[in-house]
């Protein structure tokens, strides 16, 4: 089964120690553990916003994947993109793939105000556009016919209150805080395999 991870530079596994360590590779070792064996695809690019969502999914659809994670947001948030320009690109990248029968994972906007090097004085003001970006790509995910995988603020707390979870770079996870991710999304992607494996007999 094709899988194919979408997004940024969180997609892509920036900031983790070893490629065995990203958020793809741990999900693909998950769903063989389940019985799901995937060929792995990463198309995601580090710095990319929503706009660039789109010659992704040109890469993805050269070879359609069976399922496929989008990790986006960050950018989108750190470069002031309004929130339903970027939701409107997400849903576009979520449409094109459901069109092409693969089941589509999203995991939106993560909470940018945990980031270390975020003032404590911004942080309430960074959250709420965190958790705007977010409700409008949950919004057109699953009106496109995504599953969305809620870590962007479920996971926050444990960032929060474990500086480990980040790289060097105090932005971009460490291979510690991939783990968490990764455990996050497990059981949606999990789920995604399993319905595009009965889909395909």
């Amino acid at each position: 089964m094709r899988f194919a991870v979408l997004g940024d530079s969180i997609a892509y596994g920036q900031g983790a120690a070893r490629p065995a360590d990203t958020v793809g590779a741990r999900l693909r070792r998950d769903l063989a553990a389940h019985g799901i064996p995937t060929e792995l695809h990463v198309l995601a690019v580090p710095g990319a916003t929503s706009a660039g969502l789109a010659a992704q999914v040109d890469r993805a659809l050269a070879e359609p994947p069976q399922v496929a994670l989008i990790i986006i947001g960050a950018n989108d948030l750190t470069r002031f993109v309004p929130p339903e320009q970027a939701a409107a690109q997400l849903a576009d990248a979520v449409r094109r793939l459901r069109d092409a029968s693969a089941e589509v994972v999203v995991a939106p906007a993560p909470d940018l105000s945990v980031v270390p090097w975020v003032p404590v004085q911004m942080r309430a003001v960074v959250r709420a556009g965190s958790e705007l970006l977010h409700a409008a790509q949950t919004r057109v995910a699953l009106t496109a016919g995504a599953r969305v995988a809620d870590v962007g603020m479920t996971s926050a707390t444990g960032f929060t209150h474990d500086q480990g979870l980040f790289s060097a770079d105090r932005f971009h996870p460490s291979s510690a805080g991939y783990a968490v991710i990764a455990t996050a999304l497990a059981p949606t992607v999990r789920a995604a395999a399993t319905a595009a494996r009965q889909a395909t007999g």
